[in-house]
């Protein structure tokens, strides 16, 4: 069995990270959805739990940062391409997105990131596969 991984967000607003993610391409699995929270599929192996403040605390003594004053984490998402990378940021941003940083474009690699309605930050990258070829 390869291995999964589930990154888990809080969010404030249920509905409305499930509608911003809709409209950025992404489907839920209705199995592991209720008014708690919901598992969003990036992938076969990639899933990110959204779970609304109050049941996301109840997994973790520690305090919800603030992300308009702290960064929590980095979630980063590789792209078939570079058109991928603008296509997904610049329908984030259509979405309600907030853009996050310059593009960054060092050697082979290519990348844009945007804030999620929480307030998270999602990097989007592209990498030249002949730069990794071995």
């Amino acid at each position: 069995m390869s291995r999964k991984i589930f990154v888990n967000l809080p969010v404030k607003d249920l509905d409305r990270s499930v509608d911003f993610f809709t409209k950025c391409g992404f489907s839920f699995n209705p199995q592991f959805t209720d008014e708690n929270a919901t598992c969003m599929v990036v992938s076969d192996d990639i899933y990110v739990m959204l779970l609304v403040e109050p049941f996301f605390k109840s997994f973790s003594k520690r305090e919800i940062p603030d992300t308009a004053q702290t960064s929590e984490v980095l979630v980063a998402l590789s792209a078939d391409s570079r058109e991928d990378v603008d296509e997904l940021v610049d329908t984030a941003l259509t979405a309600g997105a907030g853009a996050h940083g310059d593009t960054q474009e060092e050697g082979p690699m290519y990348g844009r990131a945007f804030t999620d309605p929480d307030g998270h930050i999602w990097e989007i990258m592209w990498m030249d596969p002949a730069a990794v070829a071995g």
